[in-house]
């Protein structure tokens, strides 16, 4: 890069900021990526310091193959991961390929380019590489003598920094937007032919890996436009099987969320299904749930319908933060703080802040009001998680094994653990996607999907089932009868219609084997009266009671010498048949599970044991890992 070029970047930023912060700024946020062996070497060595062996995680175990069952198993996997082909990975620093990502989710260990190791504890059972279709091409045309020659762009790509990331991002927030060529020599038809290539190799590298009964993955992409302040609007596509249209209709194609769902509805063929799973509401500036699309046209009941059609799920835990709620707006369950981002808006804020429509519950309760007009609930949506990992390491949501999520700018782990702008310690290993399904195949966990019959975790593994009916059997918590709840209730995703009674809700939650037991579980209740919405949590199952069986919290030590939590603490399991005390068959409503273990390390303090450090202050030592269920809708009876 020019030193001109350089100027000028660092001149940018400066302009915006001043005195000390811009100092501080400059220093924490656009330091260049190492490119250099003795740069490479210096990280290297640091990492070569940190202390794997001084904290307790459990030792690493083979994939368990579970046989078709018409109950349906439970698969966990991650439909959100980044590897070399997304341009900002590979700015990073990011050079594990299609296949190096795939294997790691299969249960390879691998380093990262950095150094350090990364592995999970148990393969996952499913995957989709979901790489930024707005960078399809990029990087394979910097690959290419042909076109890196003449390709400006291609520059930035080869000398990787956060500078360069920068000037990138800032091409792309405008609207409309424009596309850079300048990859291509200027040619558009260079670039239809670079990004079908791209396409093409992702969708090969999906069909190579998949293993019908034992591993499945899905053909997919990201659709990123991008939004100020690094805001977020984005959605995963995923492709039922290996038919999909012959380019991934990126935001260049399609400027809002409207045009991608008609465009991909257009260009799906005979045999091509997908559907859409939009991620990080809570960075969305209060457009995820928002009546209008990123470009502020108002939704038209056609455009509610497709929304209805072909978004069943949210991506509501990752990376970068909790979706669930936020105190305020009506909520005020502590939980709602867990792993949080960002602040309640102020009055006049629009960025960098949390709105009424940005979060999941705010969405499901906007769905029943939506209802009373449309005569339809477009928000009906189950709750999903996953990692939105760019180091190509799917599924690596364990607390202990976070490396960060970009390369260089979270690794060693003193990058992990600095202060700064980029605040690396609010951020978090992400979560994971668990499907019940009667066969690991595409067919059926893609048919699991589209009914909602999911959930989603921090990042550990229980199982959580969850039903409702007016006629479960009231014995349904101690029997554990699940062909009895199948044939007399709906799953997780499904709907009710309201009787005159109180439909039993029945939860099952068990411990991951490799994680810390069980606290609680809690029901979370939104409902619609007097055109209101409204929300209240129930705690329903308890591992600690008082004498008057009331729920207690489970305050279980944690060893912060090694990170082991209590053994004798929490409950491995727990169920509960409830009944809402406060039913209303007159009233729409939606119910969903939250499931909450007993404390354990933050990642911040596996980080912190690994330097010989106490842990930061400033962000908690220990976190209790959660797991939502999708709701349960209720359909007033007239």
């Amino acid at each position: 890069m020019s030193t001109v070029k350089k100027t000028l970047l660092l001149a940018t930023p400066v302009v915006l900021l001043s005195g000390w912060f811009a100092y501080d700024y400059l220093v924490t946020n656009l330091k260049f990526i190492p490119t250099t062996a003795e740069e490479r070497a210096v990280i290297r060595a640091e990492i070569a310091a940190q202390d794997e062996t001084v904290f307790y995680k459990p030792a690493q175990g083979p994939r368990s193959f579970q046989p078709a069952n018409p109950l349906n198993n439970v698969y966990f996997g991650d439909l959100h991961i980044h590897s070399n082909l997304s341009v900002d990975a590979y700015l990073f620093g990011n050079r594990r390929d299609l296949d190096a990502t795939y294997r790691f989710a299969k249960g390879e260990s691998a380093p990262i380019e950095t150094g350090e190791i990364i592995e999970i504890t148990r393969p996952l059972d499913f995957a989709a590489v979901t790489d930024h279709a707005e960078g399809f091409g990029r990087v394979m045309a910097c690959f290419d003598p042909a076109t890196s020659e003449i390709a400006e762009s291609c520059e930035l790509v080869n000398s990787p920094n956060l500078l360069s990331f920068m000037e990138l991002r800032a091409n792309v927030e405008n609207r409309p937007l424009v596309e850079n060529l300048s990859y291509f020599g200027d040619d558009k038809a260079v670039e239809r032919q670079y990004h079908l290539n791209t396409w093409e190799a992702i969708k090969a590298a999906a069909e190579r890996h998949n293993d019908p009964g034992v591993f499945t993955t899905f053909a997919a992409y990201e659709y990123s436009p991008a939004m100020v302040d690094r805001g977020k609007h984005h959605r995963n596509v995923i492709f039922r099987t290996s038919i999909t249209p012959d380019y991934a209709v990126s935001a260049y194609d399609a400027g809002s969320e409207i045009d991608l769902w008609k465009q991909l509805d257009a260009s799906c063929g005979e045999g091509c299904e997908f559907l859409t799973i939009p991620h990080n509401p809570n960075k969305s500036w209060g457009l995820a749930f928002a009546s209008e699309t990123i470009d502020g046209v108002p939704y038209t009941r056609d455009d509610w319908r497709l929304r209805e059609k072909f978004e069943p799920l949210v991506e509501m835990f990752q990376i970068k933060g909790n979706s669930e709620c936020v105190l305020g707006f009506g909520a005020t369950d502590e939980e709602c703080g867990f792993e949080q981002f960002f602040p309640v808006c102020e009055e006049g804020q629009v960025t960098l802040c949390i709105h009424p429509t940005s979060m999941a519950r705010d969405g499901l309760k906007k769905g029943l009001v939506l209802e009373e007009s449309l005569g339809f609930n477009p928000m009906k949506f189950g709750l999903m998680a996953s990692t939105d990992t760019h180091n190509s390491n799917p599924g690596d949501a364990e607390e202990w094994d976070y490396r960060g999520a970009n390369s260089y700018l979270g690794s060693p782990a003193k990058e992990r653990l600095s202060d700064g702008l980029r605040q690396p310690k609010v951020a978090n290993p992400g979560g994971l996607a668990a499907v019940w399904a009667p066969e690991n195949t595409r067919d059926a966990l893609f048919g699991a999907m589209s009914r909602r019959e999911v959930y989603a975790t921090s990042g550990t593994r229980p199982t959580l089932r969850f039903f409702a009916g007016a006629n479960l059997p009231e014995d349904l918590a101690k029997t554990g009868d699940l062909e009895a709840a199948y044939e007399n209730g709906v799953p997780m995703g499904g709907t009710l219609n309201a009787e005159d009674g109180a439909p039993r809700l029945f939860v099952w939650a068990t411990q991951d084997p490799d994680h810390a037991p069980l606290a609680k579980i809690q029901i979370i209740k939104g409902w619609l009266e007097d055109g209101e919405a409204r929300e209240k949590v129930f705690e329903v199952a308890c591992a600690d009671t008082d004498a008057n069986s009331t729920c207690v919290s489970t305050l279980a030590p944690v060893d912060l010498s090694d990170c082991s939590w209590s053994d004798t603490a929490g409950a491995p399991e727990l169920r509960a048949n409830w009944v809402d005390p406060n039913y209303n068959a007159t009233h729409n409503a939606f119910y969903y599970a939250r499931v909450i273990q007993i404390p354990s390390c933050r990642w911040t303090t596996y980080d912190s044991l690994r330097l010989g450090q106490a842990p930061p202050t400033d962000v908690p030592a220990t976190i209790t890992e959660m797991a939502w269920s999708s709701p349960i809708w209720i359909s007033a009876r007239d």
